[in-house]
């Protein structure tokens, strides 16, 4: 059982790479549709990618890309998700 609970945090760590690496591409391709008055993604989606464990994705797209920065929402909430989320796996990492 021990061993099972020490990979949990590696396996959180895989699944935050992974959606943040996705919501990062999905911001670029919402900040191109943008420019071009396209339809784009809904932000709700934006936000269930973050939540599902992408924030710190979003935080890099924001910043890269320069998109969501005007909306305080996303300003705040991808920030804070990122921080509870990656603090919670280095929680999780800290020897008993």
């Amino acid at each position: 059982m021990k061993n099972m609970t020490q990979s949990i945090p590696f396996l959180l760590i895989a699944v935050f790479v992974l959606m943040s690496i996705i919501l990062f591409l999905v911001m670029g391709r919402d900040k191109a549709l943008s420019k071009t008055r396209r339809r784009r993604v809904p932000e709700a989606t934006l936000f269930l990618l973050a939540l599902l464990g992408g924030a710190l994705g979003g935080v890099l797209g924001m910043q890269i890309f320069r998109h969501k920065t005007q909306h305080m929402s996303f300003v705040i909430g991808f920030p804070l998700l990122a921080l509870l989320q990656w603090g919670a796996v280095i929680w999780m990492l800290l020897p008993d």
